[in-house]
Formats: structure tokens, C-alpha cells, sequence
């Protein structure tokens, strides 16, 4: 929750729900002094990819209502903000955000994957989507790499797929 508590304060504290990304790092690092200006573009990097921010011709587009978001006073975020989720804590969070006790879904997950035989990520962005969590941009990262799993591997093979056992050739 700090990592949405971080991206909506700037946008809160002006009222708005677009910013230039540079006004952007300037509330961050020099108004708030909660990071350093290459930490507060290494949060748009985090926001962006959770999907929190996007970016629209050169602003920042916040991606949530801030009206949801309260800055407590005297709130200072931790660095640990700046860590990039992998897509597995993403669709656990996103399964908890649900309002599915997180040791259930992990279990549920891991049954899944082993169901399922596929990579937990891909498990995961089931799971959340059987339970209602909205995980979009997260399915898409995993076909991504589900697509290319399947190119190198067909790629390391080194099998024409069109090289079939056919008695009648020749």
C-alpha cells in the first residue's frame, strides 16, 4: 500500500491526475525528500509497470482514484517501494487485494501449476482470475513469456516441423 500511498501524494497535492513526469520527481525528491531524484524516476519505472501510472505524451496519467488513498501525516515511504514486483507478487497481491487469505492462495497456486504443469507465474494470473482479481497487464507479461519459452524452445530443438514420419514419402 506504500508504493500507492508514494505515487498518489504529488497528484493529491495538487489536485490533479496528470503531471509532467519532471514535476513528478521534483515532488518527490526536492518537496517531500522522500527519495533521490534518480529513486523518484526509478518509482515511475515500479508505478508504470504495476500499473498505478501510465505514461501519455510525456505526463504521468494517474491509473487509480487518490480519493481512495489517504497520506498519513508523517508518512515516509520505504525504499523497498522501488522494488519491482515479479509477476507472481503481483497476482498474489492482486488475489489478496481479492479478498482471498494469502496462504489459501498460494496453495491454490501451487496445485494449479502442478495440475497444470505450467510456470507458477502462469498459474498465478489463473488463479487471480478465477477469483475476480483484475490481472490484465499481468496475463500479458505471461503469454509474453509463454511465447517465447515456445520459440526457444522449438528454436533449440532444431526439428523442421514439417519433418513428419510419412510412410508414403519418398
Amino acid at each position: 500500500m506504500s508504493l500507492e500511498v508514494a505515487v498518489a501524494a504529488p497528484f493529491k497535492a495538487r489536485a490533479q491526475d496528470r503531471l509532467g513526469q519532471g514535476e513528478f520527481v521534483v515532488a518527490l525528491s526536492l518537496e517531500r525528500e522522500w527519495f533521490s531524484p534518480d529513486q523518484a524516476k526509478r518509482l515511475v519505472d515500479v508505478a508504470v509497470g504495476r500499473g498505478l501510472l501510465a505514461s501519455e505524451d510525456g505526463d504521468l496519467v494517474l491509473q487509480f482514484d487518490p480519493a481512495e488513498v489517504t497520506v498519513p501525516e508523517g508518512f515516509v515511504p520505504d525504499e523497498s517501494v522501488l522494488r519491482e514486483q515479479s509477476t507472481f507478487e503481483s497476482a498474489l497481491d492482486a488475489i489478496v487485494a481479492a479478498g482471498v487469505e494469502k496462504q489459501r492462495a498460494v496453495a491454490a497456486i501451487n496445485e494449479r501449476q502442478r495440475a497444470l504443469a505450467v510456470t507458477i507465474e502462469a498459474a498465478a494470473v489463473l488463479y487471480a482470475r478465477e477469483q475476480g482479481a483484475t490481472v490484465d497487464r499481468l496475463a500479458a507479461d505471461v503469454r509474453e513469456d509463454l511465447g517465447a519459452a515456445t520459440d526457444e524452445e522449438t528454436a533449440d530443438d532444431g526439428a523442421d516441423p514439417t519433418d513428419v514420419d510419412d510412410p508414403g514419402a519418398a
